[in-house]
């Protein structure tokens, strides 16, 4: 089995160890880590460059290329970010920024509709669940249906070793259940696509036949043409 883990910030903090605590269910697993920004160092520029020349063309390629390789080879996919003014670290929304032409009306990977995810999130007070919401939408429209979430509020100290021996171990137990969760999933089959997934894909396909129709296909609509989906092939289907 192979993870893949997308950590939303280089501090090792109580949202690194809950990643650890989460990732200790998995003894046997090949797990590659990136850590942002460190991995994915620059802000996407908004050149529309991915989108109207190919992904090859971005100025952050050999960043992008390399992580969303292991993307595609993970069996899990594990993302991680403490909130930040309620919401996910910069560094994380820079990272899904660059991924915008993998989102379903461009260019989504049919690897991903077979994908599962977790993503943990944890702040002081509130946030904890908009960050989390902040990378679901993204993982979401990459194709991506079964996505588990922990989110915890700590309301006291964000130093693991200084919150309350109670509050750890409520956290650990809360985690340690999801983990235990997606240890159990058989992942030589691939995961359910939801209905609302496959109604997403449906109106993005009825928007890219009718570009087709129209004579100004770009590659994105030559990307669905080649992959079949314009017809009767869908992602999710062998």
């Amino acid at each position: 089995m192979k993870i893949t883990v997308i950590n939303g910030t280089e501090k090792r903090g109580v949202t690194y160890k809950l990643k650890e605590i989460f990732l200790a269910k998995f003894p046997s697993a090949e797990i590659t880590e990136y850590y942002l920004p460190k991995d994915c160092p620059y802000f996407c520029a908004g050149c529309t460059s991915c989108f109207i020349k190919g992904e090859n063309a971005c100025k952050d390629y050999v960043y992008i290329n390399k992580i969303e390789k292991s993307l595609i080879e993970a069996d899990l996919i594990v993302m991680t970010s403490p909130a930040y003014v309620m919401h996910a670290t910069g560094a994380m929304k820079a990272f899904l920024d660059h991924f915008g032409y993998r989102w379903m009306p461009h260019r989504p990977l049919k690897e991903m509709f077979g994908k599962r995810a977790v993503i943990i999130t944890q702040c002081i007070g509130a946030g904890a669940k908009s960050s989390a919401n902040d990378i679901k939408h993204s993982l979401s429209w990459w194709g991506i249906s079964k996505i588990g979430v922990f989110s915890g509020a700590l309301m006291s100290d964000i130093v693991w070793n200084k919150l309350p021996e109670s509050k750890r171990k409520r956290l650990t137990a809360k985690i340690s259940k999801l983990a235990a969760k997606f240890a159990k999933i058989n992942y030589f089959k691939p995961a359910y696509t939801k209905l609302i997934t496959k109604i997403k894909f449906n109106v993005c396909r009825l928007l890219q036949k009718k570009v087709r129709k129209s004579g100004e296909a770009g590659i994105d609509c030559e990307y669905w043409h080649k992959n079949g989906w314009l017809e009767k092939r869908r992602p999710w289907k062998k």
